[in-house]
């Protein structure tokens, strides 16, 4: 992995493993029918079934039965297409949150926030997959950093963010294939943490000892997470 930015990379690498997985099922299986790509488009397009069995994101009653769908979900995408307008945009914003923050809080803040954008979708009764809920939620801690700033370069930045944010929300209440259930709660508990967290990277032991307890509890709960999703699927194929 690359030394500036191993989390991004990690982030990315995984999304493509599970969507290469994913994409290789469903043409096993050749049911002939992606899950609903962006704007309509399919192309490289998942089964339904297999984003389930891998951990797509339920209604609320079925998540808290098995809670690794919170996690899972950030990791699957839809559609070509899907996963590369959010691989887009992870690799425009993974790199400058991970060396505002550190690699170790990084990892909480994608993790943490994309599994809050997917409580929230869960309560809506939605099925969902996609990284953009964590992703916004980078959208959301820069928003929050940068908030009440008056320094030129904070401005300019935060101006983008709120036109980009306006765009893709927009553009979701108007697309029935979008979850902007996801993106709205990845994008308040991303704001929140750019609230209470320092933007640059932990300073003295006390904090370097805090980050990398979080960064690791993160990569816990990934790690737990698959392995829970791959024993569901062991036992019920």
């Amino acid at each position: 992995m690359p030394a500036s930015s191993p989390v991004t990379y990690g982030v990315l690498a995984l999304s493509v493993l599970f969507y290469i997985i994913s994409l290789l099922w469903t043409l096993r299986r050749s049911s002939g029918g992606g899950f609903g790509g962006v704007m309509g488009f399919d192309f490289g397009g998942i089964d339904g079934s297999v984003l389930q069995q891998l951990g797509a994101s339920l209604p609320l009653a079925y998540n808290l039965q098995e809670p690794w769908r919170f996690v899972m979900a950030v990791f699957l995408h839809g559609s070509l297409l899907h996963i590369g307008f959010n691989m887009f945009a992870l690799m425009n914003l993974g790199p400058l949150v991970e060396e505002l923050y550190g690699s170790a809080r990084y990892l909480f803040i994608y993790t943490f926030t994309g599994i809050c954008g997917y409580v929230l979708s869960s309560v809506r009764g939605h099925f969902s997959v996609g990284g953009s809920g964590a992703i916004m939620g980078l959208v959301g801690i820069l928003l929050g950093m940068t908030f009440g700033r008056r320094n030129p370069n904070a401005q300019a930045l935060q101006s983008q963010l709120v036109f980009w944010t306006i765009i893709n929300l927009a553009f979701g209440f108007s697309s029935p294939g979008i979850d902007n259930y996801a993106h709205i709660g990845g994008l308040a508990v991303g704001f929140i943490l750019g609230r209470i967290l320092d933007s640059r990277p932990p300073m003295s032991v006390e904090e370097s000892k805090r980050a990398s307890i979080f960064g690791w509890a993160s990569a816990g709960v990934i790690l737990a997470s698959i392995v829970w999703m791959a024993k569901d699927v062991f036992l019920n194929t």
